[in-house]
């Protein structure tokens, strides 16, 4: 890829000050950044009083646990207040632009991190690579291929017509530089609203006679990612914020890109509108929401200031979203917070600008709702409430809480559980110095043949490992392709029972939820198989490891301990929500219909057109998905048989130099604070790693 770098000084004017009411908010992170604090400084005694290869590990994991950067993925509604939500929840109102036209825009990360030196402030551009250009452009994305699998012919030629006015107008902008800027990236060194406008934003006004000198928008028919990093004092834990543009896109290209984006992050926040929450349109947001579990799933209602009475309408709406949740097979128990960014931007913003007479009238309502007694004192200027009453704070405990409990507190467990290892292998090192004879029932080990006894386990693991998720995913492969042939099935057979009993003139309509129901289902039975088939085999070789440290170095059993590294998380089948043409309830399907003539013709096409629509799902499932399950588990296998090799070797290194040797080096020096120094940290891993 070509890398074309554009670094410019920060403009720091365009930068808000530091929002009071936005870094008291995030304190719910405190405790979280606590205990990465807590942690880090456990492991850096490790790397202090450990030897050279234990400091070398030490220093990775604190790597890994300096890294850790909690992602959030927003989706939601069209004009529901996506965008400006996450301005607000970022503290910089005018960020991002929020009135654009859907497909032109994209998923743009915001990375957030108040540890950058001087501004910080960056920003990288990806563009689409040719042959996805050529996909949107030749086939029409998503939609062209289902419309031509459906024979729409109307359809395409739409599709062609505005494919032919949108490289029309991509060419008059970009000009000959046109083909040579796919596949590139364009890197800045600061972030402004102008900037972001360039890449993400087209906007509704654009057309071809459009001043071509612009530079609004210029990019935005080709940008397909946005990376921009933001110092933001208010912080005090990294995280990355994407808002995505949605699923309705004319083509289906942004669907692809944000079904990607959810499946990264570990956290989804579903934004609907307080006028439209969850209304039959937005059955694509189900879809996709559905194959997530519901602890990763927020749903913020926002627009409340738009309601006439929240008081009493905000209720109804809880019931209503629950009840199409529970009707469309959502997530159960998903937390729902109602909010308004348009309050949280007025507090941010704090330009003295006054709100409407509707939104005011709508605040001193939900505060009474609240329990505020003094609503009827309330207005724009009550900071404080204004801002508890946006939701922002709520949505941000509500997304501490979930760091604390998923993402982040297994990257907590897998570093406290490495460090625990580092120690054990220090504790070994210090009874090879003072060389203390332990009577043991175990055959000893030669030195020299540690790294043989090694790669036999190694072998031995991986050939397990192998063979077991063979078998389990021959099972998976065999439950996805009964449960596709099933449904092929019932759907075709429902269709000619349709057409006996009422006809072709009549539009026949079937939910294709059964399918992804089972499809689902067959995937959480492989998760749970995957997952304890690593927790066993894991144990397993750190049990076999744990015994060549007894043989080869005669330590303590009851003073050693090796621990297991934690079985891989497997990421949710988001691919199950893609849109298929059995979820289009508009003009194709009718047009699909009405070209069929006779009975056998609309069974016979309709059972090629499905399996056409659905295979590439269980095609993903199969392959995509399952093969990153697997090779997840074999990285974390060798990663813990090396990092234990390379200590193994370090050992068998001292134990080859006399105790004599290692005190004339001074390696034996201010021994009785070494080991209150690694009887602390052992006592805070042991906390971290329970």
């Amino acid at each position: 890829m070509n890398i074309e770098n554009r670094i410019e000084d920060a403009d720091l004017a365009t930068m808000p000050e530091t929002s009071d009411l936005l870094q008291n908010t995030l304190q719910c992170l405190a405790p979280f950044h606590a205990k990465l604090t807590e942690l880090d400084e456990a492991i850096e005694t490790i790397a202090e009083v450990g030897d050279r290869t234990a400091g070398k590990g030490a220093r990775k994991l604190q790597r890994q646990l300096r890294k850790v950067e909690p992602s959030i993925t927003m989706i939601g509604q069209v004009k529901a207040g996506k965008t400006s939500l996450v301005n607000a929840m970022v503290g910089w109102p005018d960020l991002l632009p929020a009135d654009v036209n859907p497909w032109t825009s994209v998923v743009t990360s915001l990375h957030v991190s108040s540890k950058m030196q001087t501004s910080g402030n960056s920003a990288s551009f990806s563009f689409f690579e040719a042959e996805e250009w050529e996909r949107l452009l030749e086939r029409g994305g998503r939609i062209g291929e289902l419309a031509g699998r459906a024979g729409a012919d109307e359809e395409l030629e739409k599709l062609a017509v505005q494919l032919d006015e949108m490289r029309a107008k991509s060419k008059a902008r970009l000009g000959d530089k046109f083909e040579m800027l796919l596949g590139q990236e364009h890197k800045y060194g600061y972030v402004d609203q102008e900037l972001v406008e360039r890449y993400v934003c087209l906007g509704d006004t654009f057309d071809a006679d459009l001043d071509p000198t612009s530079k609004q928008g210029r990019f935005a028919d080709i940008t397909k990612s946005a990376d921009l990093y933001l110092k933001r004092e208010e912080f005090p834990l990294d995280m990355c914020i994407r808002d995505t543009p949605g699923v309705n896109d004319t083509f289906m290209m942004r669907e692809q890109i944000t079904i990607r984006a959810i499946r990264e992050s570990r956290i989804c926040v579903v934004v609907l509108s307080a006028h439209q929450a969850l209304t039959t349109v937005d059955l694509a947001l189900i879809r996709l929401i559905a194959n997530l579990p519901s602890r990763e799933v927020l749903i913020f209602v926002n627009r409340i200031d738009e309601l006439a009475d929240p008081a009493q309408q905000i209720p109804e709406i809880h019931d209503s979203i629950l009840e199409t949740l529970a009707e469309h097979h959502g997530p159960e128990d998903a937390q729902i917070i109602f909010g308004s960014a348009y309050w949280a931007n007025h507090v941010v913003r704090n330009d003295g600008t006054p709100q409407s007479d509707a939104s005011l009238s709508a605040l001193k309502n939900w505060a009474g709702a609240q329990g505020h007694e003094d609503e009827a004192k309330i207005n724009g200027e009550n900071h404080e409430l204004v801002w508890e009453l946006s939701g922002v704070p709520e949505l941000y405990k509500a997304l501490a809480d979930r760091i604390e409990s998923g993402i982040g507190g297994e990257a907590i467990n897998r570093a406290a559980k490495g460090a625990m290892n580092l120690v054990s292998g220090i504790t070994t090192s210090e009874h090879i110095v003072a060389d203390r004879p332990v009577n043991s029932t175990l055959e000893p080990l030669d030195h020299a043949a540690i790294p043989t006894e090694l790669d036999k386990i190694e072998e031995r693991a991986v050939q397990q490992l192998d063979e077991k998720f063979t078998d389990i995913t021959k099972e998976f492969f065999t439950r996805l392709e009964r449960s596709h042939k099933g449904f092929l099935d019932r759907a075709t057979g429902s269709l000619i029972r349709h057409l006996e009993e009422h006809g072709e003139k009549t539009v026949w309509q079937y939910d294709a939820t059964g399918l992804r129901v089972l499809l689902r289902t067959a995937f959480q039975v492989y998760s749970r198989n995957a997952q304890a088939l690593n927790q066993e085999l894991f144990l397993q070789t750190a049990a076999e490891i744990r015994e060549v440290y007894l043989r080869a170095f005669n330590v303590p059993e009851d003073q050693f301990q090796l621990e297991a590294p934690p079985a891989p998380y497997v990421p949710s089948p988001v691919l199950l929500g893609q849109t298929i043409a059995l979820d289009l309830k508009g003009g194709l399907w009718s047009r699909w219909w009405h070209r069929r003539r006779g009975y056998r013709n609309f069974a016979v096409e309709f059972a090629d057109l499905i399996k056409a629509e659905t295979d590439p799902i269980v095609t993903g499932l199969k392959g995509e998905h399952a093969r990153q399950v697997v090779e997840d588990s074999q990285e974390a296998l060798k990663e813990f048989v090396a990092g234990q090799r390379e200590m193994l070797a370090s050992l068998t290194e001292q134990a080859e130099t006399t105790a004599s040797d290692l005190m004339n080096a001074g390696k034996t020096a201010d021994n009785r604070e070494k080991t209150l120094a690694l009887a602390a940290t052992t006592e805070t891993l042991t906390r971290f790693a329970a």
